[in-house]
């Protein structure tokens, strides 16, 4: 059949959606000046496909400026057509960045940062996803037989990786049903955030070769596992060396981890809505799921919302470059740059305030009573979107660093995801959002 190749310029939207328009890859050099036009209503398109209500209307342009440096291009050798996507900023006709392109309100995320603490974000995202067609075989959980039976789509996804320029890392047979985890290495800045873009969707093109589907969605079933998100985070200076560590700080952290720390958790019930953005995000983030529940710091403790994780050299110099810890309250309904732009914001804004550093936990919390998790600055995060999305939108200083009318949108954006969902019992809920995700 006669072709003409296409590559998809392409942009993470509010819903964490990949949206976008294809050109002809001969047309590349035009397009990285003068992009392809997009239109500011998109923004509001749920998960669903629905719409929320726009301020737009059917008015205004845009364009989406693909970025040579993001996306891939991988040839799966199956004579299939080659997979060509380029991951681009939404600007204005002008060329200043659109105010609510999620991509540029990261890169203003980590602006912040740097001024803040003059330091640099070095982050990397961990998938977990789940097969939701096929049967589960028991007693596979973490085996050799889990991961053999799927060694033909993980050699392959790893293949399309490297193709799409990640480095990758491990692959694994996870607890849940037909439950999987893929891990890449760390990157700089934003580019951990078009890493997990890449990762997302070849992991969806590589199932589709194998003549399957994987679904990121949150949780499948709601008496089951949930399928998280985890960022890890470490920083490095001008010079590019590793400043997150300090053997005489509490469990290793830097002053300046410290008060970053402290302000991801005193911000975490209102960034919650950000990083876990689905309506059922929140059947798994409830205690002895192994997700998070409260806004705590935990040292290796993976019910914490943020946790310690660990090294392994007794080398003070390489312990330096190996520590670093990772945010678990977050799962693949949110687009990354949301995500990252949100942690990296409040984060920043504890090292603004100079807030001390946290300690860290080492018990279970949902045995403590209220009254003494408050005393002790403890909250329960949100148990409903439409509670984390009121904690975010009555939090003035969360709001205050995305710009003007974003808090505005967001909500309204995610209350006509909620409202596509009247009605439905949980069962149905998770499966409307398996076929989304």
């Amino acid at each position: 059949m006669i072709s003409k190749p296409l590559v998809f310029a392409a942009i993470s939207d509010i819903a964490g959606k990949t949206r976008g328009k294809a050109f002809p890859v001969s047309d590349l050099e035009k397009r990285l000046r003068r992009g392809v036009g997009w239109t500011p209503t998109n923004v509001q398109i749920t998960c669903f496909d629905t719409i929320a209500p726009s301020p737009f209307a059917a008015l205004g342009d845009l364009q989406i400026i693909p970025d040579p440096k993001a996306g891939a291009e991988v040839d799966f050798g199956d004579g299939g057509t080659v997979e060509r996507f380029m991951i681009g900023d939404i600007q204005e006709l002008d060329g200043t960045p659109w105010a609510f392109c999620t991509r540029s309100i990261l890169k203003s995320a980590l602006a912040r940062l740097n001024a803040a603490g003059g330091i640099a974000l070095v982050s990397a995202f961990e998938h977990e996803f789940q097969f939701p067609d096929s049967t589960a075989a028991p007693g596979e959980a973490y085996t050799l037989g889990g991961f053999s039976r799927r060694r033909h789509f993980g050699e392959a996804l790893f293949a399309a990786l490297e193709q799409g320029g990640l480095t990758t890392d491990t692959f694994m047979k996870e607890y849940g049903p037909e439950q999987y985890e893929a891990t890449n290495g760390p990157a700089s800045g934003h580019r951990s955030a078009d890493h997990a873009v890449i990762l997302r969707e070849l992991t969806r093109m590589t199932a589709l070769r194998c003549g399957e589907r994987v679904s990121f969605s949150p949780i499948l079933d709601p008496a089951s596992v949930g399928n998280g998100v985890h960022i890890h985070m470490s920083f490095t200076d001008a010079s590019g060396a590793p400043v997150t560590y300090d053997e005489e700080g509490p469990a290793g952290m830097s002053a300046l981890t410290g008060a970053f720390i402290a302000g991801v958790l005193k911000y975490l019930d209102a960034i919650v809505a950000l990083t876990a953005a689905s309506d059922i995000s929140y059947l798994r983030l409830t205690p002895h799921r192994w997700s998070a529940a409260f806004n705590n710091l935990g040292f290796r403790d993976r019910e914490a919302s943020v946790r310690i994780c660990p090294v392994q050299s007794g080398d003070a110099e390489t312990r330096a470059r190996q520590y670093n810890f990772e945010y678990r309250a977050a799962d693949a309904s949110a687009s990354p740059y949301l995500t990252l732009a949100a942690i990296v914001h409040a984060g920043a804004q504890g090292i603004e305030d100079a807030l001390p550093a946290p300690q860290a936990t080492s018990e279970d919390l949902s045995l403590v009573p209220p009254k003494d998790l408050a005393r002790r600055g403890y909250l329960r995060l949100p148990q409903t979107l439409d509670e984390a999305l009121c904690r975010f939108e009555q939090n003035p200083t969360v709001t205050g660093w995305f710009p003007k009318g974003f808090a505005e949108l967001y909500t309204a954006h995610k209350r006509c995801e909620i409202a596509h969902l009247d009605g439905m019992t949980d069962a149905e809920r998770c499966a409307a959002y398996r076929d989304v995700y």
